[in-house]
């Protein structure tokens, strides 16, 4: 990094950690994750440069694929027989999510069918938005209502589950934390698989790298305890202040439209998923606040962050998002040539 990058990557670090402080001063659920988001975006909107490097950005979701596979017990394997239907429920509410809020999209907000349907998509943020330039729709559009729903459901779900009495209080975990030589090594070994998981374009390979390496480790008994605080507290403020940074430069004014369909389309969702994350609670024993955060349309990194923050079972949330991830990278491509051939059609 050049002398200008490192300035501006201490000042984001700067006003997220402020945030971080003040949200955990105000006593605010997950406030290594929400007070930088919030600070970050609102500096951002004030037109301040604020980025995250890649490369600080991969290690942190490296590191929490790690903690989130400390959590893997033989016991997991037991509770994983009530899964099959909520597994089947995801991919059945990622599809109903995507055409409720592109109808929405597109007949309250006039945005075009390959627009509304790439912002409506519930994840996969990256993907959609090589597919966006790719086929010529509104990026900025679809960006910004993209983040808005990131930004939002970061900011709603761990107040809504502090409001139903299921965000447990006290420390993170009450197991001792790993050394730092044992996790040292789980951590280069799940970067080498990262990579390789990388090369076969898996969605959030470094954090499924990290999952992997010490889900087996953790479950087989070669390696026991949990990542320490900490290490991972900085790891949730570099997290929030990255969802912070999406909104670094945008205009307010320009973007009002995007601002205001981004907070429709995300309310609406949210009550959809919920209403989902219910019928699996009901259905199969899983707790209400594990489907909730596995079926919110967040980000994976963040909602398995927010797994390990809010203490629920980070494997169920890890495993249906990234889940929901690879049924997007199929779905979207498919719609985007579904609608190809409509419009095709309709102009012959």
């Amino acid at each position: 990094m050049n002398p200008a990058e490192l300035l501006i990557l201490l000042r984001t670090l700067l006003v997220g950690a402020a945030g971080a402080a003040t949200a955990w001063y105000l006593a605010f659920p997950a406030p290594f994750l929400i007070g930088p988001a919030v600070t970050v975006m609102l500096v951002g909107l004030a037109g301040v440069k604020l980025v995250i490097p890649a490369t600080l950005r991969n290690a942190c979701f490296l590191l929490v694929g790690v903690s989130m596979g400390t959590s893997v017990t033989p016991e997991v394997f037991v509770a994983a027989k009530r899964w099959p239907f909520s597994f089947v429920m995801v991919v059945i509410t990622v599809a109903i999510l995507l055409y409720v809020a592109a109808w929405m999209l597109q007949h309250l907000f006039r945005l075009d069918r390959r627009t509304a349907l790439l912002a409506s998509s519930p994840g996969h943020l990256s993907f959609i938005l090589g597919l966006s330039a790719d086929i010529k729709a509104d990026v900025p559009m679809v960006a910004v209502i993209q983040s808005v729903r990131v930004m939002a459901l970061t900011l709603a779900v761990p107040p809504i589950l502090s409001a139903l009495g299921m965000a447990t209080p006290g420390p993170l975990d009450i197991r001792p934390a790993m050394n730092l030589p044992i996790l040292a090594a789980v951590v280069i070994v799940g970067f080498g698989l990262g990579l390789l998981f990388t090369r076969w374009k898996f969605p959030a390979a470094l954090l499924l790298g990290g999952l992997a390496v010490s889900a087996i480790a953790h479950v087989t008994g070669l390696v026991s305890g949990q990542v320490h605080t900490i290490i991972m507290n900085p790891v949730y403020v570099v997290l929030g202040s990255m969802i912070g940074t999406r909104f670094s430069g945008v205009s307010i004014v320009a973007m009002r439209t995007a601002f205001i369909a981004g907070g429709v389309t995300t309310v609406v969702v949210t009550i959809l998923s919920a209403a989902s994350a219910a019928l699996v609670s009901w259905v199969t024993g899983v707790p209400f606040n594990a489907a909730l955060i596995a079926f919110a349309p967040g980000g994976l990194e963040t909602m398995a962050a927010m797994a390990v923050m809010m203490h629920v079972d980070a494997t169920y949330v890890g495993s249906h998002h990234v889940l929901r991830l690879i049924f997007l990278s199929f779905l979207m491509p498919w719609a985007m040539s579904r609608e190809r051939k409509r419009q095709e059609g309709n102009d012959a």
